[in-house]
């Protein structure tokens, strides 16, 4: 059975209109290059490129200026991004394509700022790389905790063990965890790693 929250990612392809932003993170920047290979001539004339290399570490950067962008953001987090993604967002014009690629957390984070201006998601390019972590939202505490890899996990806030669900919450741009042993604390399941 296929949960209708979770989300469906797709390839990035190059759409026609004068101004791109393209987040990505870790190996998101390969999505970006692979899309650069069917991009027409001066597509990244009128390009932001915003890139959070992660563990990748200054391996695709090279390749991204490459591209010639308008506008290259190399930085350590998406926090770090997020103030400059927001008035990206405050000053741009009509017409703007969003493409994102890379984690989960990623995309999720990116998509809910963008429908916090206003866009739609359905016009929002999103093409999954990488790491299959996910970020969790505590259904008790609702504290987020990043890069979950492992079912059951425990909440970085509040330490309930938690079941990571597959139900995705947009507004949060998380999976949701439910305390997998409320009726009885002593029973601990034993972690397995699932989302690498």
């Amino acid at each position: 059975m296929t949960m209708l929250s979770r989300p469906v990612y797709g390839t990035l392809s190059p759409q026609p209109g004068r101004n791109h932003l393209l987040i990505a993170d870790a190996e998101g920047a390969a999505a970006i290059l692979d899309m650069a290979k069917s991009a027409p001539d001066g597509f990244f004339a009128n390009a932001h490129i915003m890139f959070v290399p992660g563990e990748t570490g200054a391996k695709y950067v090279e390749a991204l200026e490459a591209l010639k962008p308008a506008q290259l953001y190399v930085g350590p987090s998406f926090a770090a991004a997020l103030p400059r993604l927001r008035q990206t967002f405050a000053t741009a014009h009509m017409g703007l394509r969003i493409y994102l690629a890379g984690t989960e957390g990623l995309i999720g984070q990116a998509e809910q700022v963008a429908m916090e201006a206003g866009y739609d998601p359905a016009s929002i390019q999103t093409e999954h790389r990488g790491s299959l972590a996910r970020r969790v939202q505590c259904v008790h505490c609702k504290g987020i905790t990043e890069n979950v890899t492992t079912q059951p996990a425990k909440c970085a806030h509040c330490g309930l063990i938690l079941l990571v669900r597959d139900h995705y919450s947009r507004r949060h741009a998380a999976f949701q965890g439910v305390c997998i042993n409320a009726e009885d604390p002593s029973d601990i399941p034993p972690q397995e790693e699932i989302f690498r």
